[in-house]
């Protein structure tokens, strides 16, 4: 990818009462938004290499791209409107049917984490909405002590 974006990856996924807090970082600074409770625990199960029982969407979204000769290129966090984010997530697909193809698909940022920890895929931001975000580090390390009070 070029210097226009930034790579980042789940650093901490916190309940909250309203849902989960996923802080985001690049090694520098965090983010944070919040998720409903499901995709919170969609994301936090497969960080952990854990599965559900039965199929999660995420999970039979990512099986369904693989019988169809699919796989998730990277997700890209494109724009920022008040606590509002969002995202396109990057698909391949290629089989004996098609040629190569790219498929470029409006996204949740909460299903693109959600399934860029199951693919493997990387998450990026675009720099220029990176740079304009706060560092919430120390709203991370405030929820942590709280939690563990």
């Amino acid at each position: 990818m070029s210097a226009a974006v930034v790579r980042v990856e789940p650093v901490a996924l916190m309940p909250t009462q309203a849902g989960c807090a996923v802080f985001l970082g690049d090694g520098e600074k965090v983010i944070v938004f919040y998720v409903d409770p499901s995709v919170g625990a969609s994301i936090n199960m497969a960080l952990a290499n854990d599965s559900a029982p039965r199929p999660l969407s995420h999970d039979l979204f990512t099986d369904s791209l693989k019988a169809m000769g699919a796989r998730m290129m990277r997700a890209l966090i494109v724009k920022v409107e008040g606590e509002v984010y969002f995202a396109r997530l990057f698909l391949e697909a290629q089989n004996e049917v098609m040629e190569r193809k790219i498929i470029e698909l409006d996204a949740r940022p909460s299903d693109c984490i959600a399934m860029s920890v199951r693919c493997g895929a990387p998450l990026y931001f675009l720099k220029e909405i990176w740079d304009t975000l706060d560092d919430m580090a120390d709203v991370l390390i405030k929820m942590q002590a709280d939690e563990s009070s």
